[in-house]
């Protein structure tokens, strides 16, 4: 492995606007071996770790991309002269429901949230948060619902499996008791709002 590949790959990394895994990758550089790049890619990523620089290799959505260290994003934002598109509460709860219960059809987000989602799949589909998986084979052939790959870029999450567990959740909320503690016995039923 020479230093001329992690070269190689860093100005891949750079020109993508998505994060790239090693196989594609491969693919475009088959005279290299996949472990060599799996290699070149953990080296790269360690390196800009250490460099003090303003953004670093990240790994994200199966891939790895080059992202802005928190810290810088005001400035960005500053520049760029756009405020960041925040999510609804409304629409948070139903991607969460999706995230944790997909595959998942709308009439099922519905019982669990109460009220209507049409509007708040539309949004996160068009911010390409959720994907259509395909259809039920039930009367009607109603959507089957689950996120895209962009949730794992948006939140930082390398699959699915990174996602916290729901103990841990509930948790984290009960202050680091665990679940069916004291503080949990004085919520009423349905009413423990996040």
């Amino acid at each position: 492995m020479s230093k001329n590949l992690n070269s190689i790959i860093e100005a891949l990394l750079f020109t993508s606007d998505r994060p790239l895994n090693a196989r594609e990758i491969h693919s475009w550089l088959a005279d290299e071996t996949l472990s060599n790049i799996k290699n070149a890619l953990e080296e790269l990523r360690s390196e800009y770790d250490t460099m003090g620089r303003s953004f670093v290799l990240k790994e994200v959505a199966e891939g790895y991309q080059f992202r802005t260290k928190s810290e810088y994003a005001q400035y960005i934002l500053r520049m760029l002269k756009a405020s960041p598109t925040r999510l609804s509460r409304a629409a948070l709860e139903t991607l969460a429901i999706i995230a944790y219960k997909q595959p998942i059809l709308r009439h099922e987000i519905e019982r669990l949230r109460g009220v209507d989602v049409g509007g708040i799949l539309r949004t996160l589909l068009e911010k390409d948060l959720i994907r259509i998986m395909g259809r039920k084979s039930l009367p009607g052939r109603p959507l089957i619902y689950g996120t895209a790959k962009k949730f794992l870029e948006v939140f930082g999450l390398t699959d699915l499996e990174s996602l916290p567990k729901l103990k841990e959740i509930k948790e984290f909320r009960l202050g680091g008791q665990p679940a069916g503690g004291p503080e949990e016995e004085n919520v009423p039923e349905g009413k423990n709002e996040a």
